[in-house]
């Protein structure tokens, strides 16, 4: 195996040991998450796309150069070639198990950083999902909790406008039924006042009919004094 094709064959066992670990169950996505956001991390993100895609370019040279050979070693003259000759037909064959072994080696180590790339967004993804969850979890609680308290506020204040409500209706009946008391007095004051006013009424028609009683004697009086008095003078 040459060099090349030894160090894409310890990139794609890297690849499998990886994407294996990344699997681990029991490791949370909130985990992975804290790990990414190491500082070294963050030191290698502004060259990970480049790194990124230059590894798929790799790959794919790799991958399009072992698939040439599977079908150079697969065609009909080197076959026709090897069935005239043994050792030419053995070589052959061991050239085109290295270009198929090849080209699993590159398949898969294509297929498999892929497959990395996707796992650690979905890890990213499923972290951040957690925890936006878990936020609007507790944001929940506590609107849930702040509604029940409102209820039990409402309850309570529904309670003492209905205790409000009572004593103002107590309060109420109380009042009016002073009220129907002092109406009955008023009434009464108005009778005893009417009564006045009549007795007032009838004194002074009594007095006027007094008065007119005396000046009726006291004309009277003044007449006989006139005739004892004409009457005294002719007896003189």
């Amino acid at each position: 195996m040459t060099l090349q094709w030894t160090a894409v064959a310890f990139f794609l066992y890297a690849e499998i040991a990886v994407n294996v670990i990344l699997c681990i169950p029991f490791i949370s996505a909130s985990r992975w998450r804290s790990v990414f956001n190491w500082g070294l991390w963050n030191w290698l993100s502004p060259y990970w796309n480049k790194c990124f895609f230059t590894m798929i370019m790799v790959l794919i040279v790799l991958f399009c150069d072992a698939l040439r050979e599977v079908q150079k070693y697969s065609a009909a003259e080197p076959l026709h070639d090897a069935q005239v000759n043994p050792n030419v037909y053995d070589h052959v064959h061991m050239k085109l198990f290295r270009a198929q072994r090849n080209l699993y080696i590159s398949g898969f180590s294509l297929f498999l950083w892929l497959i990395m790339r996707r796992v650690v967004t979905l890890l990213n993804q499923v972290a951040v999902t957690v925890e936006t969850s878990a936020g609007l979890q507790a944001e929940m609680d506590s609107a849930v909790k702040a509604a029940k308290q409102h209820q039990d506020d409402n309850i309570m204040l529904k309670q003492a406008l209905l205790n409000e409500d009572l004593s103002m209706s107590a309060k109420n009946k109380e009042l009016k039924l002073e009220a129907e008391k002092l109406s009955d007095k008023v009434k009464a004051a108005d009778e005893a006042v009417r009564k006045g006013n009549a007795e007032v009424e009838a004194m002074r028609r009594q007095a006027k009919g007094l008065a007119q009683e005396y000046d009726r004697l006291l004309r009277e009086h003044h007449q006989l004094q006139n005739l004892q008095s004409a009457e005294d003078k002719k007896d003189q």
